[in-house]
């Protein structure tokens, strides 16, 4: 007998086995109308269709991601008095500033600090906007070395003083009620080999190796974190290209040199993540989503450390937000446009639309497939980018093949140009 005949004949005698039992229990027909039992309606399932005159409430669709909070880096506001800058942002509709600690807005060494600072509270409370402090300020700290000294300055008094900067910058974080406080790790010392260990270049002074290096980064900020720890306020290192620390994968050396303290964190920068690391930026945030406690964002390319509006690099931002939001981040994501202080108040104004566009852009594929992007197999991706509302303007970025110099997603970069020297 064939293996279908063999079910067919099992099928009909459980029907009919079924029709008698049926037959035995069937109400007679003299019965009582009440007495017959009801039919009910089949359940509703989001993946079958609706039953034909079926009354019931279709299952609610599942809650969205929570929105992000974006907010805009004074950096690039240079040129703006602060009260004028946060009352531009708010005007906006941002969330939140990033902060830069520097002379020209909160100068973390004026006299009267303070008093600037409650002041700076009051009005940040006045405008609803949230707030990180950076410490990324060029000319701070030395009017001659670009964010000179660093953490990891031969010279221990150099080293103290950028140890105070931060110290201050916790400070004020907390008289602020910032959710972070972001640093950085500084470039190698003149004279380091990019050896790994002692004795692999016969010019590298062991007080300059990069082991020593890292060492002293661990050491430097062990004052750092207690205090930061103490406020209960995390500090967000940033990976920065052509410094020590420059990648994720620097992130976690120093995380286990330092004994993975719960104070530090991560300050995550998409436009860093498209110039040097290996994987693609939306597979980077969830990577990076344990530790995270800032986001900074731009655009960017490949191999070229030069922050870009949105549109004139290669990031495709859709999956990066949806990526983002699946994390469920609640800190700021802040535009970093350092370098277009003289038409700040025009990127400003462009960014945040931007960025509200790319972000309904990723919660209309989220509806359409709600697995997180990083649990999406490559086949299931999306083929380029998301389709947005018609009158979004998202650049698609360029293909590899159709530009040889950008270095497909996977490619760890070297150095990249423009990087901090």
């Amino acid at each position: 007998m064939s293996f279908e005949h063999a079910n067919l004949e099992h099928g009909d005698l459980e029907h009919g086995n079924r029709e008698r039992a049926d037959r035995g229990n069937a109400p007679r027909q003299d019965a009582p109308q009440e007495n017959r039992p009801r039919r009910t309606a089949r359940p509703t399932h989001p993946l079958l269709p609706p039953v034909p005159g079926d009354s019931s409430p279709p299952p609610p669709p599942p809650p969205p991601s929570p929105p992000l909070r974006f907010g805009y880096g004074t950096n690039g506001l240079a040129d703006l008095r602060l009260d004028d800058a946060l009352d531009l942002l708010a005007d906006l509709g941002y969330d939140g500033v990033g902060l830069t600690l520097d002379h020209m807005h909160l100068d973390p060494f004026a006299p009267d600090i303070g008093a600037r600072t409650r002041r700076v509270a009051h009005r940040l409370d006045t405008l609803g906007l949230g707030v990180t402090v950076e410490t990324g300020a060029r000319y701070v700290l030395d009017p001659r070395r670009k964010h000179g000294p660093s953490l990891l300055d031969p010279d221990p008094d150099d080293r103290a003083r950028r140890v105070d900067l931060l110290l201050r910058a916790i400070r004020i974080a907390g008289d602020l009620g910032a959710h972070a406080v972001h640093c950085f790790s500084g470039t190698l010392p003149t004279g380091t080999h990019p050896g790994t260990h002692p004795g692999t270049h016969p010019d590298t002074h062991p007080d300059t190796h990069p082991d020593m290096a890292w060492q002293r980064l661990a050491e430097t900020l062990t004052p750092v974190l207690d205090a930061a720890a103490t406020a209960g306020i995390p500090l967000a290192i940033e990976p920065e290209p052509g410094h020590l620390l420059a990648t994720l994968a620097d992130f976690h050396r120093l995380r286990r040199t330092l004994g993975d303290p719960a104070s530090l964190g991560l300050t995550l920068d998409i436009g860093h993540c498209q110039c040097l690391e290996p994987l693609p930026p939306a597979d980077c945030v969830p990577a990076a989503a344990p530790w995270l406690r800032h986001v900074q964002i731009e655009d960017m390319r490949r191999d070229v450390h030069e922050h870009l509006p949105f549109g004139d690099g290669e990031i495709d931002f859709p999956p990066v937000l949806a990526a983002l939001a699946a994390t469920g981040y609640r800190g700021l994501t802040v535009v970093e446009l350092p370098r277009h202080s003289h038409a700040g108040p025009q990127h400003a104004e462009l960014s945040l639309p931007f960025l509200r566009r790319a972000q309904a852009a990723a919660q209309a594929v989220e509806h359409a497939d709600p697995r997180p992007p990083s649990r999406l197999a490559p086949a299931d991706r999306p083929a380029g980018r998301p389709q947005p509302p018609s009158h979004a303007v998202l650049p698609s970025p360029p293909s590899p093949a159709a530009n040889p110099s950008v270095a497909p997603p996977g490619e760890p970069s070297a150095t990249p140009q423009g990087s901090t020297p």
